[in-house]
């Protein structure tokens, strides 16, 4: 018995040393621990396991926050996020994926950053019958934290709210990082392959003001898909096959009929278009000619190659004006790229059984579609369908793609749920491993809020309304007596700023789901959320440090050797804003909706306003106007503040110019 005793007395002893071991271990991690030593021999193996779990998750956390140590910007709600996840999981271990939710604080009296767990945890326990008091909870999770660097002060709030400040220093560590390594993406895990599909126009028709979201939409997408280092093939699907081909190259035979050895003046291709289709439409023979002309290009013949090739070269040119004005980049990859892919699909699908017989038509039924997709006419022709399917396979297949996005309007989102689901149902990808996406949108409105119309009911074109808003830019310049100050190449490249920054932020400072009213006088008005505000916005800011007379060089070596200070509320603020930027991105990348960089960049602008109005940058006397002070630490917040702006305006496609 006695020998038992000392067995027990020594086994405790050995628990209650490696204990202290482990206890001394998390200490150095920062995290303090509380123990009663007074305990049993099996309390002591309970807390020992506990513990353990313990220094394995925090262990765990703090080298993965380590490896990812680098230039990359931080995303701070995603810090205090991991930070939460392990006190949650600490507190509550036995729960499995507790919610998690940590937002930016809308006012500064509930701090910082703001977790809202503990309610939700609360119901979790209060359906498996446990203690659920969320007050209780969010005490419970504030004493699991971890000391960390970033933390200041925890508050507990109401019900259950955790209100979190931040450290000013952590802070400030931030913004000199990003002024000594410039603005660097956010981590966003491994490289992955990205497809992104918009613009499309029709070859032979001109690009209207419908491609115009497409186009702006897709851009920034890519833009941003690129920042943070993902590899992004940037396709343009355009209608370069089908019908409309054979008549077009039986008026060109007709018209032009030395077409091989001349080159046709064909130079109005939309004019070119409307007589091939009136002659289709009113002359048999023409038609028939037409659809034989359809054979010939699907079997390749050479003539009629030469003819297809002279049609689309002549409308490439025009979408090329188009692009270079928007500073637009795709690779073309129309229809025809896959057409020899086709049979292949139509083959697969058979012999996989999903075909069925329609009425002389191959379709095939996705489960819980409710239109199928023709995948072969009755005439033996295949259709966008098939053609969409192809695109689809060669993407996920030959190009590899991790994720695959469809910029397309919202009337096509039927179309595009039906070819995922096929392509589901028949095996090509998992949604789990690969993101196949189609992005919707909405159509553009004239100010009557009907569909955006000439005075005579035709479709706007494209050219014509970035001719529009060009005039439309210099106008306002010429107003603001712009012309004054700024010397010739100045003013046109605040024009071309301007009127295309302009356009492609009214459209993407929408939800890209809703339909929108285009109006040249609300988007280049300098008030309120509109790229002529932020683009002024953003000249000023630059106009600062040329009033300072300071060059980069002095303010990189200030942002390796001065502190900058927060001590001023609005300094604070803006130090914050600042800092929120990876935090946009990251949400983007999510979801897609570009309008939350914008509404973003607003209240950056906004936010800097206000930090000017309150703060001197730059102290000059009274009479003379001389400089006499420069507060080097808030012209550092000015200079991160349009670093950030600009990175920004990059992204939403926008050209900043440094006078305006």
């Amino acid at each position: 018995m006695a020998s038992l005793v000392g067995k027990y007395g020594a086994r405790l002893k050995e628990q209650e040393k490696e204990i202290k071991s482990l206890i001394a271990e998390i200490e150095s991690l920062k995290n303090p621990v509380v123990l009663d030593f007074s305990l049993g021999l099996s309390e002591m193996l309970e807390e020992n396991a506990k513990l353990k779990y313990r220094l394995n998750v925090l262990k765990r956390s703090l080298q993965e926050e380590e490896s990812k140590a680098g230039t990359s910007m931080i995303n701070v709600n995603q810090r205090l996020q991991n930070i939460f996840r392990i006190a949650i999981k600490l507190a509550y271990p036995h729960l499995e994926n507790p919610p998690l939710a940590v937002t930016p604080s809308q006012s500064s009296k509930f701090g910082d950053y703001q977790c809202n767990s503990a309610m939700a945890i609360s119901q979790i326990l209060k359906a498996k019958g446990e203690k659920s008091n969320p007050r209780e909870i969010a005490q419970k999770i504030v004493s699991n934290i971890p000391k960390n660097d970033i933390i200041e002060n925890i508050d507990i709030a109401g019900p259950g709210f955790i209100n979190v400040d931040l450290k000013r220093e952590f802070v400030s560590k931030l913004l000199k990082d990003l002024l000594v390594n410039g603005v660097q993406p956010p981590l966003v895990g491994p490289k992955k392959k990205v497809v992104v599909d918009f613009s499309s126009p029709n070859i032979a028709k001109e690009m209207h003001v419908g491609h115009l979201r497409s186009t702006i939409i897709g851009d920034s997408m890519c833009r941003l898909f690129e920042f943070v280092g993902y590899d992004v093939l940037r396709l343009n699907h355009i209608g370069d096959w089908g019908t409309q081909f054979g008549m077009l190259i039986a008026h060109l035979y007709d018209k032009f009929p030395d077409y091989l050895a001349v080159s046709p003046p064909i130079g109005d291709l939309q004019m070119f278009y409307k007589e091939s289709k009136k002659r289709f439409d009113e002359d048999e023979a023409f038609k028939k000619r037409a659809y034989q002309c359809v054979v010939q290009l699907q079997n390749h013949n050479p003539d009629v190659i030469k003819a297809w090739n002279l049609i689309c070269d002549v409308s490439r040119k025009e979408f090329q004006k188009i692009y270079k004005s928007l500073d637009i980049k795709l690779i073309e990859r129309g229809e025809s790229y896959y057409q020899d892919m086709m049979n292949d699909v139509v083959k697969l699908f058979e012999e996989k059984g999903l075909v069925q017989l329609d009425e002389g038509r191959k379709i095939v039924f996705p489960p819980g579609c409710s239109v199928p997709l023709t995948i072969v006419k009755s005439d033996g022709g295949y259709t966008y369908d098939t053609s969409d399917l192809a695109a689809l396979r060669q993407r996920i297949f030959d190009e590899k793609a991790d994720i695959i996005i469809y910029v397309v309007d919202n009337g096509q989102s039927v179309h595009f749920q039906t070819v995922f689901a096929a392509a589901q149902m028949i095996g090509w990808y998992d949604p789990k491993e690969i993101r196949v996406e189609h992005t919707g949108f909405g159509v553009v409105l004239g100010e009557d809020k009907k569909k955006f119309k000439t005075r005579s009911g035709e479709t706007v074109r494209l050219a014509d309304l970035l001719e529009e808003g060009l005039k439309r830019s210099m106008d306002k310049l010429l107003e603001k007596e712009r012309d004054k100050v700024l010397t010739p190449e100045e003013l046109q490249a605040a024009k071309e700023a301007v009127a295309f920054g302009c356009i492609k932020y009214a459209d993407l400072s929408h939800n890209r789901t809703n339909d929108y009213v285009f109006s040249f006088d609300k988007m280049l008005d300098d008030r309120g959320n509109t790229a002529a505000y932020l683009l002024y916005a953003f000249t000023r800011i630059r106009s600062i440090t040329r009033l300072a007379n300071i060059d980069d060089a002095t303010l990189q070596k200030a942002a390796a050797e001065a502190t900058i200070l927060l001590t001023h509320e609005k300094e604070w603020k803006l130090g914050k804003c600042i800092l929120r930027f990876p935090e946009i991105l990251h949400k983007i990348l999510d979801d897609l909706y570009l309008h939350t960089l914008c509404d973003y960049l607003f209240e950056l602008a906004t936010t800097f306003t206000e930090f000017y109005d309150n703060c001197y940058c730059v102290e000059k006397d009274r009479q003379t106007g001389e400089v006499i002070k420069v507060n080097m630490w808030r012209m550092l917040l000015c200079e991160a503040t349009a670093a950030v702006m600009a990175k920004g305006f990059a992204i939403l496609g926008l050209k900043p110019v440094q006078r305006m």
